[in-house]
């Protein structure tokens, strides 16, 4: 039996992957599921079924399904209840778009999207709790409705949250199934050889350093598949702002993929790029790459844009936010300095 803990959407939903042995007998999916992940409840898996989140061999199936030898069954479930109450805090949020349904919010950088170990209060589920403190309808712990998808601490940009558990519901599986429009921009070390290009590389967390993840070996059982699209957007003297398109969202996945081909981003800390890795060791561009940390002091990285079907209308809606002060500060630094440039 082969079994796997997916890390998309980590903590928002939980995402299982089980491979059927070749001896498997004939079994109702629900109690496959049921039997073969620990701690899971009927009714999870039941609820996961009803709203089409149950895939065998990539394709949704009801409760009822009898699972057969060597199928692939994939299958994601909504958390339960946070441990701790999350308690509304006047934090100011600047959201983007709102209606019966959705919300669409452009988080600044250093804001946590949910509490966590060492940050239990100050995050966005706390401002979003603020903010929905006078409706009744929408709880902020509760688990059938909320946040769909996050971004790190570190990175600014958009995100968009459930205000009915059929909204939930519908975006969930729009990114289950890889159907939403997602790109970052970032600003990242190094020039490219090429305009375009295709990042492909298993993702997990690295053996050597439990606070990073890495591109693992493909026979490494940890590593989950990641695919990762680029496009340049500007050449600077020894760094290069590029569009990120994500086929799939692994943690930290742009960050660690960027790494992977020698192009890390610009002062990301956790993977290095918080030192000079390219350019003259000269003592002014020295203080001239101090001086870019200094504007912006974490990763250069903006979920620039995100787009999705409504999940009451159907209409396709598209949001683009514009890179935020600290990174457009820190991109016409490096453009004049590269005009400039001796």
């Amino acid at each position: 039996m082969e079994y796997e803990e997916l890390d998309e959407q980590s903590q928002l939903y939980e995402h299982h992957r089980v491979e059927a042995d070749k001896g498997q007998t004939p079994m109702r999916v629900d109690k496959f599921l049921i039997e073969h992940l620990s701690g899971i409840s009927r009714n999870r898996v039941q609820r996961a079924a009803d709203a089409g989140f149950i895939m065998a061999n990539e394709k949704p199936v009801k409760r009822s399904y009898k699972v057969k030898p060597g199928d692939v069954i994939k299958v994601m479930l909504d958390r339960p209840y946070y441990e701790n109450s999350i308690e509304p805090e006047p934090i100011p949020l600047d959201i983007v778009y709102e209606d019966e349904d959705v919300l669409v919010v452009n988080k600044p950088a250093g804001l946590v999207v949910h509490p966590g170990v060492g940050n239990w209060t100050g995050t966005l589920l706390n401002g979003l709790a603020w903010h929905f403190k006078e409706d009744s309808r929408y709880d902020v712990n509760n688990p059938e409705i909320g946040l769909v998808h996050r971004i790190d601490k570190d990175t600014s940009g958009l995100l968009v949250i459930a205000k009915t558990p059929d909204a939930k519901t519908s975006l969930g599986l729009q990114f289950f199934n890889k159907t939403t429009k997602r790109e970052y921009n970032a600003l990242v070390w190094g020039t490219f050889d090429h305009d375009d290009g295709r990042i492909e590389g298993n993702i997990g967390r690295n053996p050597k350093d439990r606070l990073q993840m890495a591109v693992l070996p493909p026979d490494n059982e940890c590593g989950k598949p990641a695919v990762t699209h680029y496009h340049v957007m500007e050449r600077f003297a020894y760094v290069t702002l590029v569009q990120c398109i994500l086929e799939t969202g692994r943690t930290h996945q742009i960050r660690v993929h960027m790494k992977h081909i020698g192009h890390t981003l610009f002062n990301d800390e956790r993977y290095g790029g918080q030192e000079i890795l390219r350019g003259t060791p000269t003592a002014k561009y020295r203080q001239f790459v101090e001086n870019c940390f200094k504007v912006c002091p974490r990763q250069a990285l903006h979920a620039r844009t995100l787009g999705f079907r409504h999940p009451r209308t159907g209409k396709e809606l598209y949001f683009t936010s514009e890179l935020p002060a600290d990174l457009e500060a820190l991109v016409s630094k490096w453009r004049n300095y590269t005009q400039n440039i001796d």
